[in-house]
């Protein structure tokens, strides 16, 4: 099962996949979580990236997944299509987004994470709710024009958590 967290800043998509992978895990499932290469990027270098490093980013965040995709579960908090949508927002440059859709289209879960969570500055890596509110439709907009399916996550907490898990049993229905 290959499962894929997205969402605009601060919609608690590196949380849930942590709770969700320890969930999982305390379940007996054999969990690989890959972890965000873009956030991991900004702190490294203490800003965000340009456009002409925004490449490099996403082709890393795929790198990273495609070492670890026969583990029996994949749970990557965030896919190359995120670094598409933010070069598109910032930098006006859709040439990632191709590649960033035909690597989205490999998972067979896709939770997009709602901002429906209260909003939180943390330096560098967030803009505002404005910009978390383009993003987010962004993400709708381009999923849906791709025809790749995909399921919101919505609440707080063990609520958000236990949307997500309703989610991945759902999808395994329809993949066994």
């Amino acid at each position: 099962m290959k499962i894929a967290l997205l969402g605009a800043e601060c919609t608690g998509e590196s949380t849930l996949a942590q709770a969700l992978a320890r969930r999982l895990r305390q379940d007996g499932q054999p969990v690989t979580l890959v972890l965000e290469y873009l956030r991991q990027w900004c702190e490294q270098h203490g800003r965000t990236p340009l456009a002409q490093e925004q490449a490099s980013i996403a082709q890393a965040q795929s790198d990273a997944i495609a070492q670890v995709s026969a583990s029996d579960w994949l749970l990557c908090d965030t896919t190359p299509l995120m670094t598409a949508v933010y070069s598109s927002i910032y930098f006006s440059d859709d040439t990632l987004l191709a590649n960033a859709l035909h690597a989205q289209d490999q998972f067979d879960l896709t939770l997009l994470c709602a901002p429906d969570l209260p909003w939180q500055a943390d330096g560098i890596l967030r803009d505002g709710p404005a910009l978390q509110a383009r993003t987010d439709a962004l993400l709708h907009q381009v999923l849906a024009q791709q025809g790749l399916a995909y399921r919101v996550v919505r609440g707080q907490g063990l609520q958000r958590l236990e949307n997500a898990l309703a989610a991945i049993s759902a999808s395994m229905g329809r993949i066994a």
